[in-house]
């Protein structure tokens, strides 16, 4: 038996102007055409409910449950790195139901998540992030006190280095969280060079060749940074280079080794250089980074 056709709004007012005009099923049934329960059906809804079109269907169901997708979105959460297949394994093996790979990517879609390359950042304790954190409130208010910072650093121009990607499964504002990162650490040969720079001044940018201990760190601040400080003042004789302006200025590095060694520190007290105290992996908080 071939299943019946789904009257237009057209056909449905057909049959409500029909029995208007006090026509009765039968013959209505008889003039257009239509199997007598259908024309009643008709008539009935117009009684009863005023309507002459087709409800609209609610289509078919969802397969998973707002609770199911809260679960799948946990399950998410946990794993970053769990590949379509994983998650959906999991998901199947802790649930009473079995869905597809392409339900769980298309409900991972409608929330927001789709696959993304793991964004490499140098990886940060909790501690240390309390500590850059306390930084950069207690110099949240500085305006002109950063004129008289000698920022200061070492580059390395990597030769060789691996850019693979690893994926994650991220919202679009999720891209630097800790879990959808992926950690890196220098350990590519290259060539290494010091620098520094102090407000709109740039200053010397010396080859580092071999290794830079304390003693070779202490010879680059004499023959490089000394000259600089002096330099900052139109005045040509070596006086002490932190009385050339009303402010003090402060040299910056970073806490590597030999910068931050029993015997790096005295010579820097030795010669009345002020030193910015800096919370450790912070390169992003010194701006000789975009320079």
């Amino acid at each position: 038996m071939s299943q019946r056709k789904e009257l237009t709004d057209f056909e449905r007012g057909e049959i409500v102007g029909l029995s208007k005009g006090k026509v009765s099923i039968r013959k209505i049934a008889d003039i257009l055409k239509h199997p007598k329960s259908t024309v009643g059906e008709v008539i009935k809804k117009y009684n009863e409910q005023g309507a002459t079109t087709t409800a609209s269907r609610s289509g078919r169901p969802k397969i998973l449950s707002e609770r199911d997708n809260r679960h799948l979105l946990k399950i998410v959460k946990e794993n970053r790195n769990n590949t379509l297949e994983e998650l959906t394994e999991n998901f199947n093996t802790s649930m009473a139901i079995s869905v597809s790979n392409r339900t769980v990517q298309r409900t991972l879609h409608k929330e927001g998540y789709s696959g993304h390359a793991a964004k490499k950042k140098p990886f940060v304790s909790e501690q240390n992030r309390k500590k850059r954190y306390a930084w950069c409130r207690m110099r949240k208010n500085w305006t002109t006190e950063w004129n008289y910072i000698i920022w200061s650093d070492e580059s390395l121009f990597e030769l060789f280095n691996n850019d693979s990607r690893n994926w994650v499964w991220r919202r679009k504002n999720e891209r630097y969280n800790t879990d959808c990162l992926k950690p890196t650490v220098k350990n590519s040969i290259g060539v290494m060079v010091w620098g520094c720079f102090c407000n709109n001044k740039l200053g010397p940018l010396v080859l580092i060749e071999g290794t830079l201990n304390s003693d070779r760190y202490i010879e680059l601040l004499k023959e490089y940074l000394i000259p600089f400080l002096n330099s900052l003042n139109e005045q040509g004789e070596l006086i002490p280079w932190y009385f050339f302006q009303e402010e003090n200025y402060i040299f910056q590095d970073d806490n590597a080794p030999c910068h931050a060694s029993c015997k790096t520190k005295s010579w820097k007290e030795n010669n009345s250089i002020n030193i910015l105290p800096w919370p450790a992996q912070s390169p992003d908080l010194n701006p000789i980074e975009n320079l």
